[in-house]
């Protein structure tokens, strides 16, 4: 039996038991948050620079960058980025400011190009963030662009992401970070599928957002329609990898399973898989070979967040029924957290000062968000 198929299928086993005894992974006791946690800026500013800029963070998609001297430039919170691979192969993440009086040194977007003319006054750097031209340089002094460079942030490749410290002034051992979780998203093989789509949302607060994200309690109430379904609720069986989280919800046939054998199982048709990337990705609804990848950050002034939304497909789909059949899986997609989680969290955004509530509660039965919140309080204790 293959390592992947072994842990489909001990998923899938644990889900069913769970269901056939009524029960569901559980925390070891019910976790108190203040409210003031989710507004006050001062603690949220404090925990964003420790999470976010401290520690690695995925934020782009091996895939996006798939050909030597590609590019990717865009602002995650209140940096300007510009990732580039260059003609080796070699991923790597500047700050995309010129050093002559820092504008930037590349428009915001993708494509192929291996050399960036400043916004401002034409400086031109590579792709390896080293100044290859002073426009006019005779006339403008005496000065050693070897020694001038971009500001270069730390930037790894690894289990089909790319990720980056925001701040400069780190470098990080990416395998401690991940615990052991690389193996997990490898098993995706992420860098290989094909992006169908991309799309950038609007979202609520970081916190207020990504509780969403990890809450498999609210599926029969939010999503009746949706990703609902088919998914049984408050049904899950949840592994954690240092701060990154694996979890799954059984689908509502699980219990087909308990008449076939289990040599001829096929998990992947009775669960719902996700992998939840600390502090800030999601892996889910890997179904019918699609898969949808979200990448959230905080917006600046910490009042909302940014949602890069990936569709992707495990072949480029090229026939009228393949197009259709990923079409309509960026539209559930879509649907799922446009039209319902969204709208849900921006209500508890709108009435959160309200009053009404000096604390949340997350249920024993909520496992995946009483362990993000534990980690988000370790790492910014520090």
């Amino acid at each position: 039996m293959s390592h992947q198929r072994k842990k489909l299928v001990d998923l899938a086993k644990r889900l069913l038991n769970h269901n056939l005894n009524g029960s569901t992974d559980q925390a070891d006791e019910i976790m108190i948050k203040s409210v003031n946690d989710y507004t006050n800026n001062n603690i949220i500013r404090s925990e964003v620079n420790k999470i976010f800029y401290d520690h690695p963070v995925p934020i782009a998609l091996s895939a996006e960058l798939k050909k030597n001297n590609s590019y990717k430039a865009y602002t995650v919170i209140d940096t300007p980025l510009l990732i580039t691979r260059d003609e080796n192969g070699v991923v790597r993440t500047f700050i995309n400011i010129c050093k002559h009086r820092g504008a930037p040194v590349c428009p915001e977007g993708s494509g192929k190009k291996s050399r960036f003319n400043c916004t401002y006054h034409g400086w031109m750097y590579d792709n390896k963030g080293s100044l290859v031209n002073i426009f006019k340089s005779n006339t403008f002094g005496d000065i050693d662009i070897k020694n001038i460079k971009l500001t270069e942030l730390f930037c790894e490749e690894k289990s089909g992401f790319i990720w980056t410290c925001l701040n400069p002034d780190i470098n990080y051992d990416l395998s401690k970070w991940m615990n052991g979780f690389d193996s997990e998203l490898d098993d995706i093989d992420l860098k290989n599928w094909y992006i169908f789509k991309s799309t950038t949302l609007n979202g609520p607060r970081w916190k207020i957002c990504w509780d969403g994200y990890l809450d498999g309690y609210h599926h029969h109430m939010v999503h009746p329609e949706t990703v609902g379904k088919n998914t049984i609720v408050n049904l899950i069986a949840h592994d954690t990898y240092g701060p990154h989280q694996r979890f799954a919800f059984g689908l509502k046939n699980i219990n087909e399973l308990a008449e076939i054998d289990e040599e001829d199982w096929e998990p992947e048709n009775h669960i719902r898989l996700i992998h939840s990337v600390f502090p800030n990705g999601s892996i889910s609804a890997i179904q019918n070979q699609h898969c949808l990848v979200s990448i959230v950050f905080p917006t600046p002034d910490l009042q909302g967040t940014t949602t890069t939304q990936y569709i992707l497909c495990l072949n480029e789909p090229k026939t009228k029924e393949q197009i259709k059949d990923a079409e309509d899986f960026a539209e559930l997609s879509r649907a799922a957290i446009v039209d319902e989680d969204y709208p849900m969290n921006f209500k508890i955004q709108d009435f959160i000062d309200s009053k009404a509530n000096k604390e949340f509660l997350f249920g024993r039965n909520e496992p995946i968000q009483q362990h993000y919140h534990k980690w988000v309080d370790k790492l910014s204790s520090k």
